[in-house]
Formats: structure tokens, sequence, C-alpha cells
């Protein structure tokens, strides 16, 4: 393995551009492929959406070790950004200080080990990976490197609204009329709900957010309806921790919506599991389950759905990987984040030894790393750059040094129902 090859980063968004800061930092060379043909994406994607976290915990140290060397200056530690402000003052002028090592419109199709198919193993650590990428003309071409981090995320791929984990039957076919993630309601996206009634699926802080705004447009357009459809029946959990929750803006989210369910303003129906999506008249159908009863709702105009997303680990394949079978995130961390378990927005402090696959020097951060569980902080993403980049250079002690402090949500699943003044039950701080 040749010391000068690069380390190929995949993805410049918050964290994959963390992690080059991080490696040059390290003296090593980074070179960042992204598919987009600008930095951060799938961030202005959700530009408009006001973080619940404040900008101290949105900025990487490394990074802003490089910018202020730049003659950058940091925003104000409390105040919470946008989205397109995140980039902005952020990741625009950090993807400019790291612009020899960053290369757009070089979207990563293949892994693999140079020579060495998944089954061959003798030599194996011995020889760099060969990363194939096609351009916006798709011409393909090849990178050879001596690590790996995987930075890509998963934005892109939106869960579907069907229950089974698969598109609802006719999903496919009107996809064009649901909006995957978080739209502008009132910006760009106004003429689609104005006036119109949108079924909100989802339980998380993006259908929150959602909700949120429809009814703000309500408010100056009258006929907005909102109907939102949830899975579960337990909404403590959207909820959330409320005073106890320590990011207060993602305590005043959970506080919002509460309040706007109890005021009568919305549609609510729980534990509705959808499996067919139709034309009805001039607008749409959901047909589905909700306990032992077949259900539908009909007469909507626009669908928002904010299922979550879920990891691509076909560029991959050619890897020998650590996935857990159920969420898809890499294996050590499914204990900390199934859903099913454990509903913190905090999770333990973790890097390179949780994060390490079988085959060496090739890691996985950032939200890919949690595959589909939610809430994950970018925190947590620098974090673990951090760690992977120290082992990646050879310190080990830093890279199983913990350097982070992460804000409690006020809420778990062993506290739903008692009232919380911590995001763990005694005996659980692992959960922090």
């Amino acid at each position: 393995m040749r010391d000068d090859l690069p380390i190929a980063v995949l993805g410049a968004g918050p964290i994959g551009l963390a992690a080059a800061a991080h490696l040059i930092e390290r003296g090593l060379t980074p070179l960042v492929l992204e598919a987009s043909t600008e930095v951060a994406a799938s961030v202005r994607d959700w530009g408009h959406v006001r973080l619940f976290s404040p900008w101290r915990y949105n900025i990487d140290k490394a990074a802003a070790r490089l910018l202020e060397r730049e003659g950058w200056t940091a925003p104000s530690a409390d105040e919470l950004p946008t989205g397109d402000e995140l980039y902005r003052r952020y990741l625009r002028p950090l993807a400019e200080a790291l612009r020899p090592h960053v290369a757009t419109g070089r979207r990563a199709i293949s892994i693999t080990r140079r020579d060495l198919d998944k089954t061959r193993t003798a030599d194996r650590d011995k020889v760099p990976f060969v990363i194939r990428t096609v351009s916006p003309d798709g011409a393909i071409t090849s990178v050879v490197a001596r690590a790996v981090i995987d930075a890509t995320g998963t934005w892109r791929q939106p869960n579907p609204i069907g229950a089974s984990g698969v598109a609802a039957l006719g999903e496919d076919a009107l996809a064009g009329r649901v909006h995957y993630g978080i739209p502008d309601v009132l910006g760009r996206h106004r003429d689609r709900y104005a006036g119109k009634t949108t079924l909100v699926i989802g339980a998380g802080h993006s259908a929150a957010n959602s909700i949120l705004a429809l009814a703000e447009l309500a408010k100056t357009h009258p006929g907005t309806a909102i109907v939102w459809a949830t899975r579960g029946g337990n909404l403590a959990r959207v909820f959330g921790g409320g005073d106890a929750d320590g990011l207060p803006a993602r305590g005043q989210l959970g506080r919002e919506l509460r309040a706007l369910v109890g005021s009568g303003r919305l549609e609510t129906i729980e534990n509705l599991r959808i499996d067919a999506l139709v034309v009805d008249g001039a607008h749409l159908a959901v047909r589905g389950r909700r306990g032992g009863d077949d259900v539908g709702r009909g007469g909507i105009d626009a669908i928002i759905a904010a299922t979550g997303q879920r990891p691509d680990h076909d560029l991959a394949r050619e890897l020998r990987l650590s996935i857990d079978p159920s969420l898809e995130s890499v294996t050590a961390l499914a204990p900390l984040i199934d859903p099913n378990e454990h509903s913190c927005g905090t999770v333990r402090p973790h890097g390179a030894i949780e994060l390490a696959h079988p085959e060496r020097d090739f890691y996985i951060i950032g939200s890919k790393s949690y595959g589909r569980a939610p809430t994950f902080l970018l925190a947590t993403g620098y974090e673990q750059a951090r760690s992977v980049v120290a082992m990646l250079a050879g310190d080990r002690a830093a890279a199983t040094r913990v350097e982070l402090d992460l804000p409690e949500t006020g809420v778990c699943n062993s506290n739903l129902v008692e009232a919380a003044t911590s995001c763990c039950a005694p005996g659980r701080s692992s959960c922090c």
C-alpha cells in the first residue's frame, strides 16, 4: 500500500467535508468525491428548514480551525441556522478552503480492492481501493485510494409510504404527486399546498416541520387542510421531551405540535398501514388497514412522505461489510440506535472502533452509519469523522478518546409515559 495515495471521502456534505478537514490537519491527503455539481446538495434541498440545534453543535472543530486560518469568523454559538445559512455561512466557505481536494460531479458507483473481488483474502489489506465514478456527462473514471470514508448519507433514498417497506400499490406510478422529505410549504412550494388537503405521513421531526408549516399556511389560505397519518399509536415519542430537551428548539417543536393536535385543527389517523395509493377523481386516496379493519382516506390533493430514509450499500458490494440485518446500520451501532428499543435522539459517543468493518480502512460515517434509524445529529457525525481519521493516522489513543458532549432529548422509551427529566432511565446512561 503506497502512503502517497489519497484517502477517498465520498460525499461533500457536512460530515464528508469535516472528515477532509481532519485529514488535512493530520497531514494526510483527502480526495472528496461529490455526486452533485455543488457541495452540500442535500442540505441545500432542505435549506428552508431551521435546525433545532444551534451553531455550537453544527460546526466541526477541525473545520473551524481550517476556516479561521482563512480569516473566517464563526456565527454566534447560540444562533439557530437554517439549512441555507448552514450552507452559505459554513459549508460553502469550508468547501472553498478545501477546493484542491474536492471533485464535484463525481458520483461513486462502486468500490473494490484493486485486482481482488470480495471472495479473495490473501494480501487483501495490502492493496489499495479502486473507486469507480461517473460524471454528469456519463464519463466513467477510476480513483485509487489507500482508505475510503463513505459519507454519502441517506437523503436521496427515502423510505416508501407502503407499510411493508416496499412501495404501496400505485405509489411508483403516482410518485410525482408525492413529496419525499420536507417541502418548502411557505416558500417555493406554496401553491402545491395552499387551499388544498395535504396528507402528511410520518412520525418524526420532518413530519412535525411540515405539519406546522401547513398550519401556518392555513392562517392565510382558507381551505388548507391537514391530515396526519402515523403507523404507530403513541404520539408521545413524536412530541418529545418538552422542557427536558437539551435542545430548546427541539422541545418547542414538540410542544407546538402537541398544541396543534389538541386544537383540533388537523385530522390525525394513528396506526394506519398504507397498502395502496390510488386516483380518486381529481384527488388521491390511500387505502390500508387500521387494526383489523380495512380503511381508506380520499379527497387528498397532495402527499408529504416524511417516512425517513434508508442507506444504499450497493456501491460497496465487493467489500466485506458488517451491516446489521434489520437496521442496515453499522453492526456495532444497532443496539444503541434501534428504534424498537431505544428512542433517544442522543446516543453514546462512538468512533472508529464501533465503525470498523472486516474490510480494513473502510468506514461508513454520518447518517448512513445509522442505516434506517432516525434522529442523527451533526455533532455525532463530526465525532465519528475525528475518531476515524485519528485511527487512519495511526493515533489509536485519540481514536478511542471521547471528545463529544451531546444534549439530551428528554425522552426515551423507558419514560414516555412518566414526566422525564433526562433522556435516560436510571442505569441507562449509555443512551446519552
